[in-house]
């Protein structure tokens, strides 16, 4: 979007202006109260137009606004990046004094208290060249913290962005209080359908927001720059306003042009379906491996959508040391997050060489794997608690559970087997999630069996069962048996649209017994106790037979050796093929 020069403008060309419009593109180091090179480039304007220049820049180093005054002063304006106004703005205000004097006036101090600026800086200008530099600080009750003025190669940048950190501490610190109790109002806006946004609104609740409005737009193609075309960005910005809105969600991933470009009409945060889900899943993580991969989801997001405008204005001030491109922030911070996701990723290798321990243990013993896949919600922990009798935790919100859970359990038959919780799907689930939670959801492509769990209360439990099998397609978990499960039965009369579908109940626990003699059935099928009979001149296949399953018994007569063993049919048919169905005691 255009970002202009505001302020008096009168005499000045038009090239000039432009000049000064690609301060905007500037971006600071964190630590840099006040580079160098941008305060060098301010006075080099202030000389050559004789007038007071006035920057904003956001604790990110972002340069909000820039605006012209005249010779004596210039209009400080209010920019709040706080809805809460006794709070610090989040913005300090640096700008020029042509007459060389870097001190600040009576009116700057006014503006610092009522704006609550993070702090106010005047720079002494004469001759196109910086002399002195004075900054400012709120502190307690309003009162002015402020500095003998600074020779403009000796600011103490490190030092003034701690105080403006302590300032942020001690001011307003009860309302602050207060406010991170405060839940955030959500407005809602998509292009899909009702249902959908039904979903966005369950995901926004279940993050810690409150939906006061959600707006639907019917639309083929999405705008390339704001998604939803202007004249809809206007009128959503109204009603953003009237409901009074913290934060827009969209309902589909936006890039980030995007949601750069509607934060300045919309004027409150913008978030997208993905944010939102990348935001819960880091709530909800509990385990070192749970968010490690929430981080490395967020990071590849995040690198993703980093907006830059190239090496301009990287370096703007000439000499030693300072020609040559440089590095801008933009590059940097995508440098960071490159090192950050390849030590994520080197962590989530060491865990995952561990999750592949225990599976190799698991297929030596030859325990199989029963996992409980399904929408999110559908009810797969209570399934578990009750199919097992343990208290993993339950709750009626999206994405209750992250990390994979396993219980031991046996079939009536005592053949043992290991049920897996796994994390729920959903519609339009990032991709970068599946990337980062590949080993997690691993569970359910390896698996033996799949419990496929579906919301019997939800009138959308057709689409969210598609949704899964999309998921499981994109896992390669398409080739195990399947069991239909049908949930929350108790909630109404719920039909069975799904052939073949056991009906239950996890919490009433209607239908398990049925659910359960189900498992043991495929299990059967699969896995099941072989008892071989082996003559003392056969002793030797016992060394073959042994590795293959988990032994039962073993018991030695006259005749020979007595070997009771869990065992896949597989490995079953075989042994019978190679050495005759008489090794097989009937």
């Amino acid at each position: 979007m255009k970002q202009e020069v505001h302020g008096n403008l009168t005499g000045i060309r038009d090239s000039v202006i432009a000049a000064l419009a690609q301060l905007y593109q500037y971006e600071t180091e964190e630590d840099a109260f006040l580079p160098r090179d941008l305060m060098q480039v301010l006075a080099k304007f202030t000389g050559l137009m004789n007038r007071e220049i006035a920057v904003y820049i956001t604790r990110d180093g972002e340069v909000v606004d820039v605006s012209v005054g005249t010779d004596r002063d210039v209009e400080l304006r209010d920019y709040r990046l706080r809805r809460n106004e006794n709070r610090l703005s989040c913005v300090r205000c640096i700008h020029t004094h042509p007459n060389g004097d870097g001190r600040l006036s009576d009116v700057d101090l006014s503006a610092l208290r009522a704006f609550r600026y993070d702090a106010m800086a005047a720079i002494g200008c004469k001759d196109g060249e910086a002399t002195f530099v004075q900054a400012a600080f709120l502190g307690e009750n309003s009162t002015i913290l402020m500095d003998e003025p600074q020779r403009w190669y000796k600011l103490p940048d490190r030092e003034w962005m701690r105080q403006i950190e302590e300032s942020d501490r001690i001011v307003g610190w009860e309302t602050a209080q207060k406010a991170e109790n405060l839940t955030e109002r959500a407005v809602l806006m998509g292009i899909e359908s009702n249902e959908s946004l039904e979903e966005l609104a369950r995901l926004a609740e279940t993050a810690g927001a409150e939906v006061v409005g959600a707006f639907l737009q019917k639309r083929d193609k999405p705008d390339t720059a704001l998604f939803i075309g202007k004249g809809r960005a206007d009128e959503l910005c109204r009603q953003c306003q009237a409901l009074e809105a913290d934060v827009c969600i969209f309902d589909e991933e936006l890039t980030g042009i995007q949601v750069r470009n509607l934060e300045e009409i919309l004027r409150v945060k913008v978030v997208d379906r993905t944010t939102l889900i990348l935001d819960i899943f880091a709530q909800r993580a509990a385990s070192a491996e749970g968010k490690l991969q929430v981080e490395l989801a967020q990071l590849q997001y995040q690198s993703s959508r980093l907006i830059g405008q190239g090496l301009v204005l990287s370096r703007l001030a000439g000499g030693i040391g300072t020609r040559g491109p440089g590095e801008s922030k933009l590059e940097m911070n995508r440098r960071r997050i490159r090192e950050r996701m390849t030590e994520l990723r080197r962590r989530l290798e060491a865990v995952e060489k561990q999750r592949e321990l225990r599976r190799k243990s698991r297929e030596k013993n030859e325990v199989p794997v029963v996992a409980l896949v399904g929408y999110t919600n559908a009810g797969k922990s209570t399934l578990l608690n009750r199919l097992t009798g343990s208290d993993v935790y339950v709750q009626d919100q999206l994405f209750a559970t992250l990390d994979a859970v396993s219980r031991r359990m046996e079939t009536a038959e005592h053949t043992p087997f290991l049920l897996v919780d796994t994390v729920g799907f959903i519609r339009k689930l990032p991709h970068t999630l599946v990337s980062a939670f590949r080993s997690t959801l691993d569970e359910a492509a390896l698996a033996d069996v799949l419990l496929i769990v579906s919301d019997g209360a939800s009138s959308e439990m057709m689409k969210q069962h598609d949704t899964v099998e999309q998921v499981l397609a994109e896992l390669g978990a398409t080739q195990q048996p399947r069991i239909e499960v049908i949930n929350k039965c108790d909630l109404g009369t719920v039909a069975p649209s799904i052939p073949g579908a056991v009906m239950v109940s996890a919490k009433t626990g209607e239908g398990l017994d049925e659910l359960a003699d189900r498992i043991a059935r495929q299990l059967q099928q699969t896995y099941a106790p072989v008892t071989f009979f082996l003559p003392f001149s056969q002793y030797g296949v016992l060394s073959q037979i042994r590795p293959l399953g988990r032994v039962i018994s073993e018991n030695y007569t006259d005749e020979g050796t007595e070997l009771t063993i869990v065992l896949a049919a597989s490995d079953r048919d075989r042994l019978v093929s190679k050495y005759g169905a008489g090794i097989i005691k009937k």
